[in-house]
């Protein structure tokens, strides 16, 4: 499985690199600080609304 780190990540910041390894119908999120670390499956349809309220920046880290 090849993940790709997100374009706004940094080397000191939040990391964060996806997957397609099943085709289209899921992704694979994980923090690239930790590459041996747990995997969040997900449907495309909640990407898609994951990375929507990143974005609007309704999400904030705690």
């Amino acid at each position: 499985m090849t993940f790709t780190k997100s374009s706004h990540s940094s080397v000191v910041e939040n990391c964060v690199e996806i997957a397609l390894p099943e085709g289209p119908d899921a992704v694979a999120i994980r923090d690239s600080k930790n590459p041996d670390g747990p995997i969040l499956w997900c449907g495309p349809r909640a990407y898609r609304s994951f990375a929507r309220a990143v974005r609007a920046g309704e999400l904030r880290p705690r």
